[in-house]
């Protein structure tokens, strides 16, 4: 196996940093990275917002989720779907250009977190750990508000970096879903109760399945969170109506 292969594969969550820095050729090559990302018609429907205002990350570690390590991150990077700056583009040069849609937020979502895979990857590769931060899109007003974002642009995933402790590196990867349960040949394949059990199997550990998915289902699913951001989503599509 080689070494991106070893990576991609070894590559998990990192919510503890050590004191060192991320050098500026470190972060630029990371940043370089990102751009690289393959991107629907060359258009790189996204902005980058690097966040280096301490007052501002220690903001967004409180409106996202109350959650400190954020704040403590060497390098914090919000990765926005752009619809704005095509458009303001099309209008500048006067073209008959109809207003952003639904399917262009969806494109633009998708351009976003592809440059920001690639930055976790380039990160990997170069000892730096990484976490997304699904919060962004939680309270998703409070958010556009505080980064500036014009109407056309939606902060669609967050991502901090840094070194990873001791710990951090030596804490075991949550086991994923075997491939069979996973890719579908030729087309869906919508899976039976069984298979769901036997899918889900390695993540209950010692607790009993029901029990266990119950407990998921009203920590996850119903929770404040997935409720709030759904309607913050949903509230912030109006402008694509």
């Amino acid at each position: 196996m080689n070494e991106v292969l070893k990576q991609l594969s070894a590559r998990k969550s990192v919510r503890l940093f050590t004191d060192k820095e991320i050098s500026a050729k470190e972060k630029a090559a990371i940043l370089h990275a990102a751009t690289q990302a393959p991107t629907a018609g060359n258009q790189q429907l996204y902005t980058i917002l690097d966040i280096t205002d301490d007052a501002l990350k220690e903001k967004l570690a409180v409106s996202c989720d109350d959650q400190p390590f954020i704040a403590k991150a060497k390098m914090v990077l919000i990765f926005c779907a752009d619809c704005q700056k095509w458009y303001d583009a099309y209008l500048d040069a006067a073209c008959d250009a109809r207003k952003p849609g639904v399917g262009d937020l969806l494109l633009a979502v998708s351009d976003a977190t592809i440059a920001a895979q690639n930055a976790v990857t380039a990160a990997e590769s170069l000892g730096i750990g990484s976490c997304y931060i699904g919060d962004i899109m939680e309270n998703c007003e409070l958010h556009r508000e505080m980064l500036h974002l014009p109407e056309y642009v939606f902060p669609a995933a967050m991502l901090v970096f840094g070194y990873p402790t001791e710990q951090q590196i030596a804490r075991k990867k949550p086991e994923r879903a075997v491939m069979q349960h996973i890719v579908h040949e030729n087309g869906y394949r919508r899976m039976d109760g069984a298979e769901l059990r036997q899918m889900l199997a390695p993540k209950p550990l010692e607790k009993d399945y029901t029990e266990w998915l119950h407990a998921f289902c009203d920590r996850k699913y119903n929770s404040d969170f997935a409720r709030e951001m759904t309607r913050s989503v949903a509230e912030y599509l109006k402008s694509f109506a």
